[in-house]
């Protein structure tokens, strides 16, 4: 009877893992793929949005400035967009809101997604931990049946106590390797980012003063 409860609890610790292993995949990925969607490639592209976009705040044209940034999902085009859209809130206001709108909108979701990475980087090992105990219980048990020591079934519970370790250990390593990745795609959309809206709060702050 307990061979066959430790057999049912083992299964349940695989499970586990496996579902927990897709799931941290499954964040780092759409992680992933929302930095990339979210930032420009590179600096470059950013000014030349930027310059398009000051040629027309400059002609007072800000029905023109809009439709560039509407059909663009990446963050500096919505950023921008917003703030054409509030620039009569006043320029400090609109500075200010458009700086939470990025950290409410773009950067909170993506730390959303990496905090359930973390758990999954934390709960792995443990998982498998607890595994580990579980074979080396079934070992004992097994050692202490009084009756002929069945040595297959004890190699059998070694095995699954060292592979539930292991697996833990496999599916954390790669996701902190992972993370550490996207923290630094993080970073540097961020620095893009703020480059880009000092760009254009300088063509916008211009472009009031001349409507004024």
């Amino acid at each position: 009877m307990p061979e066959i409860v430790f057999d049912i609890l083992g299964w349940v610790v695989y499970g586990v893992l496996a579902v927990i292993a897709l799931w941290g995949a499954l964040c780092v990925v759409i992680v992933w793929r929302r930095v990339t969607q979210t930032r420009f490639r590179n600096e470059d592209q950013q000014e030349d949005f930027l310059d398009s976009l000051a040629v027309h705040l400059d002609q007072g044209d800000y029905e023109r400035a809009a439709e560039l940034c509407s059909d663009d999902r990446r963050a500096m085009p919505q950023l921008a967009l917003f703030a054409i859209e509030n620039r009569d809130m006043g320029y400090e206001k609109v500075r200010h809101r458009v700086a939470e709108r990025f950290q409410q909108d773009v950067l909170a979701d993506i730390e959303h997604r990496l905090s359930w990475v973390a758990t999954v980087i934390k709960s792995a090992p443990m998982i498998g931990l607890l595994g580990t105990v579980m074979g080396m219980m079934g070992a004992f048990v097994n050692l202490s049946s009084g009756e002929k020591v069945d040595t297959s079934r004890m190699a059998e519970d070694i095995g699954f106590a060292l592979v539930t370790t292991a697996c833990g250990l496999a599916i954390a390593i790669p996701l902190v390797l992972s993370t550490a990745s996207i923290n630094i795609r993080i970073r540097k959309m961020e620095n893009l980012v703020g480059l880009g809206l000092n760009h254009l709060f300088e063509s916008l702050r211009s472009a009031m003063k001349r409507g004024k």
